[in-house]
């Protein structure tokens, strides 16, 4: 098996605890692309995170030998970052995913950006306030299709709790279900589905027919779900086995195409 390269930032979280019988936040890392990374190890992959903790040029060598390059996230709203993203992006010689996450920010230039990336994009992703942010007025299965018009060759717009919206070739926009889950905190539920997805296509590249991309967002989505039944969900990654223990027979094997 080979690796991914997930690009970009390694933002710090806080968890709301109790200390002494008073709110306390305790700082726990592992947010955005570095918690994708760590997903993907979690179910198996390989991953490589690469940021931006100096002024060191982009590792020319780690991007191309990758299986499979994952940007998005703060990459795309910094004019620095941007630069290297796109260095990367034109790099790459494996699957490109981007994970299309740009909100709060205001759209100005976002959506010129995503479309440059989303016309050579395996896979894009992004939530439905990204889509709103981005395309406002417009539905989430319209936003999907367009995206895929751009060249993009599978969309997945996540819709929390309502589960995932899927467009890929050969079909039309379906809506994929999320599994029923004792919800205790939504924190890094999206990173997790991301990682899932990342994940399946660093061990079987991608599905060569529509169900089963339809069972690699199933698959995503239980991962996510499971992630939200923990108070730290931002940095309880779980593995395949753990996703199999929960849901019983319905953990994907990551060779499901």
């Amino acid at each position: 098996m080979g690796y991914a390269v997930v690009l970009g930032d390694a933002p710090v979280g806080l968890l709301d605890t109790e200390r002494d019988a008073e709110r306390a936040y305790r700082q726990a890392a592992g947010a955005g692309p570095l918690d994708v990374a760590v997903g993907v190890a979690r179910l198996g992959g390989r991953a490589q995170f690469v940021g931006s903790p100096g002024v060191d040029d982009l590792d020319v060598a780690v991007v191309e030998g990758a299986d499979v390059l994952c940007c998005g996230s703060v990459v795309l709203r910094q004019p620095g970052t941007l630069a290297a993203a796109r260095r990367a992006w034109s790099l790459a010689t494996g699957l490109r995913v981007l994970d299309a996450d740009v909100s709060p920010r205001p759209p100005d230039g976002l959506r010129e950006v995503v479309a440059e990336f989303a016309a050579g994009a395996h896979l894009v992703t992004m939530s439905t306030a990204d889509a709103r942010l981005l395309y406002p007025g417009e539905p989430v299965e319209g936003v999907a299709a367009y995206l895929r018009e751009l060249g993009a060759a599978t969309v997945v717009v996540t819709l929390g709790a309502a589960g995932a919206v899927l467009a890929a070739a050969g079909a039309d926009p379906v809506r994929v279900p999320t599994p029923r889950v004792d919800a205790v905190d939504t924190t890094g539920a999206g990173d997790a589905m991301l990682a899932a997805l990342v994940a399946d296509l660093l061990a079987s590249g991608e599905p060569d027919r529509p169900d089963g991309w339809v069972e690699r967002v199933a698959f995503a989505l239980r991962v996510a779900g499971l992630v939200c039944e923990s108070p730290a969900g931002a940095t309880a990654k779980p593995t395949r086995a753990d996703v199999g223990r929960r849901f019983g027979g319905q953990a994907a094997p990551s060779s499901s195409r």
